[in-house]
């Protein structure tokens, strides 16, 4: 007889889907502390982390130094890929589209280490910011971005993630490839390490078994570790001209709960939970699942196996 759901997949995992499923997304009820999050600093990336170090719900913590998220490494010092390369990274997967690799440049990696291109559309986003801000007309960019329309466009950035076989299907691909067998430190990165990666990071921190509260923590950090370097850039875009009100790619530049929480919408829509877009969505088989949970998590025997 085939092993059930509930005896492939380990307590963690089902409380994890279980929180995931509720009707509100459980945010923290503060700002994330930096220092709850293991950051990389560097001079040309802000928003670099290791997503190992977070305990599960039964106990065990999700293993450092082998998966890693990121913003883009186009601007990366000769020092910053120093640090990369101490990271032995085996994989990278830039999940930009050919617009912004073209605007931002290649990513700069250590030697023998090539990015895997992996395209997940921003259902146009980064071309839309540019047209925006481009224009120099401020009547243009409050038609564009003003009234709330900047954070609709976000809302459906956040709907392809579910409803864009091609964005499943790269997502799957990604999760997959971590799980697989001899598998090298990995990091996968977009633009700003926030949306693309941050919808990511959630989906395979949940299938780790680690609890919402912290998951959505993970998601919001970005918020945290980005503030500052988009200020500036909302400022230089003041001072150079080409936006009297800045603020208005405010939306753009945060992630939100209500962003995450549309997506999470979409998935209940179309799948009935996160399992099945996991599953029938990503392709992600249970043994995947499972393989993901013994690579990259500590399990000191406290939680049930999976076999």
């Amino acid at each position: 007889m085939p092993l059930s759901r509930r005896a492939l997949l380990s307590t963690a995992t089902a409380a994890a889907f279980a929180a995931a499923a509720a009707p509100a997304v459980a945010a923290p009820r503060s700002r994330p502390r930096a220092a709850a999050v293991r950051h990389i600093p560097l001079q040309g990336a802000v928003n670099v982390r290791d997503l190992g170090g977070y305990l599960t719900y039964t106990g065990d913590r999700v293993r450092h130094g082998l998966v890693y998220r990121a913003d883009a490494l186009s601007k990366l010092t000769d020092a910053d890929v120093t640090t990369l390369a101490g990271l032995r990274l085996g994989r990278v997967v830039d999940f930009r589209i050919p617009l912004e690799v073209q605007y931002d440049g290649a990513d700069r990696l250590p030697s023998g280490l090539v990015a895997v291109s992996r395209q997940v559309t921003d259902n146009g986003l980064f071309g839309q910011l540019l047209a925006a801000i481009g224009s120099r007309d401020p009547v243009r960019q409050e038609q564009m971005l003003g009234g709330g329309r900047a954070a609709a466009f976000m809302h459906e950035v956040y709907r392809t993630f579910v409803t864009s076989a091609a964005n499943r299907a790269q997502l799957g691909l990604t999760l997959r490839e971590l799980a697989g067998p001899g598998s090298t430190p990995s990091l996968y990165h977009c633009t700003s390490g926030k949306d693309r990666t941050g919808w990511t990071s959630y989906l395979l921190l949940t299938v780790l078994g680690v609890p919402e509260q912290t998951v959505v923590g993970d998601y919001l950090a970005s918020n945290t570790f980005r503030s500052a370097y988009d200020a500036k850039v909302r400022e230089g875009l003041k001072q150079g001209g080409l936006m009297q009100n800045p603020d208005l790619i405010i939306p753009l530049q945060e992630v939100r709960t209500e962003y995450l929480r549309t997506a999470l919408d979409e998935v209940r829509k179309g799948y009935g939970g996160l399992f099945r877009y996991l599953t029938d969505g990503l392709g992600l088989e249970l043994g995947t699942l499972a393989r993901l949970q013994d690579r990259l998590v500590d399990q000191p025997g406290t939680r049930p196996a999976l076999r």
